[in-house]
């Protein structure tokens, strides 16, 4: 297993050091832009001065073995752009978003869960001809679409929530429940947006998972005891459906961060998926590096971690 991880991480930091370099533009042009019109004020020499400060005169090749020995070192390197160590950078981002991700993933599996536990339970009821066909549409609908939805209705038209930020600009707060208020309500609708876009799946596999366990010989043994159906769902048949549950929430950190990214630029929302996107439009190629390298690491530890939770839980799988 870990000869796989090993791979997986090789072939994204060969993709994640080439992606940056087969963009259109060069980092240095952007270093003097004014309000994204090209105003470059550099001389040849001082860019060419940047480009071997920050090893990008040098061959390719020898830029991946140094960009290698520098992640060996766990140094992410120097933002070209914000001038500061890629690390700061991203330690005033990774709380914003980690945040609204774990919100958004209870949410998301806890009222998923529910669903589909009632669904199954209530198979070709009332309920669950409502419930399947509105949680496989919901799944297919993207994330940035549901947030510019969302936007739309409950921000502009309505205005219960506030339009873009993680915390009101310039504004001045009596207390600590109050700031918390206002960071609450800025960070509403990107939960909202990611919980929805995630809901449809923890339905789903919640669904099928009790289903396979209502269909199993011991099930029909509780019954056929007079078990009450409460005790029924939640001691012999949620127990045993919660497995392939517990390990999508850990799998789900990855594509839920994927989706942050979307959601963030959508809500301009100030966390890691907003600076990627900042990171792209000026072409910093350290900082892009240095996030894409932070999350791949993120997504592979929950994705190990998923392992051998699912191993330990269930003995049977070598």
């Amino acid at each position: 297993m870990k000869r796989y991880y090993l791979m997986t991480l090789l072939v994204i930091l060969v993709l994640n050091f080439s992606l940056p370099r087969l963009m259109p533009g060069d980092p240095f042009l952007y270093l003097s832009v004014e309000d994204g019109h090209t105003g470059v004020t550099f001389t040849e020499e001082q860019i060419a001065q940047y480009k071997a400060y920050y090893g990008l005169d040098k061959p390719v090749y020898l830029q991946f073995f140094s960009y290698i020995g520098n992640l060996l070192r766990a140094d992410l390197g120097y933002s070209i752009y914000f001038n500061t160590g890629v690390m700061e950078i991203i330690s005033t981002r990774i709380l914003w978003t980690v945040s609204i991700v774990l919100c958004a993933i209870v949410i998301s599996c806890f009222l998923g869960t529910l669903m589909g536990g009632i669904s199954a339970w209530y198979r070709d009821g009332p309920a669950d001809k409502l419930l399947y066909p509105g949680m496989v549409i919901f799944s297919e609908i993207p994330s940035f679409l549901m947030g510019v939805f969302l936007l739309f209705v409950f921000a502009a038209r309505l205005g219960w929530f506030p339009m873009a930020g993680g915390v009101t600009p310039f504004a001045e707060f009596n207390s600590a429940a109050e700031q918390v208020r206002d960071i609450v309500r800025h960070g509403a609708l990107p939960v909202i947006t990611l919980s929805l876009s995630r809901l449809g799946g923890f339905y789903l596999l919640s669904r099928n998972s009790m289903l396979n366990v209502l269909s199993r010989d011991y099930m029909r043994t509780a019954r056929a005891k007079g078990l009450k159906s409460l005790r029924i769902i939640f001691k012999h048949a949620l127990k045993n459906a919660l497995l392939p549950i517990v390990t999508r929430v850990f799998m789900s950190l990855g594509t839920v961060f994927g989706a942050a990214v979307l959601v963030e630029n959508v809500f301009s929302y100030p966390g890691v998926g907003r600076l990627i996107g900042e990171a792209v439009m000026v072409r910093d190629y350290v900082l892009i590096q240095g996030v894409f390298f932070f999350i791949t690491i993120t997504v592979l530890t929950m994705n190990w971690l998923a392992d051998l939770l699912y191993r330990k839980l269930d003995p049977r799988i070598s």
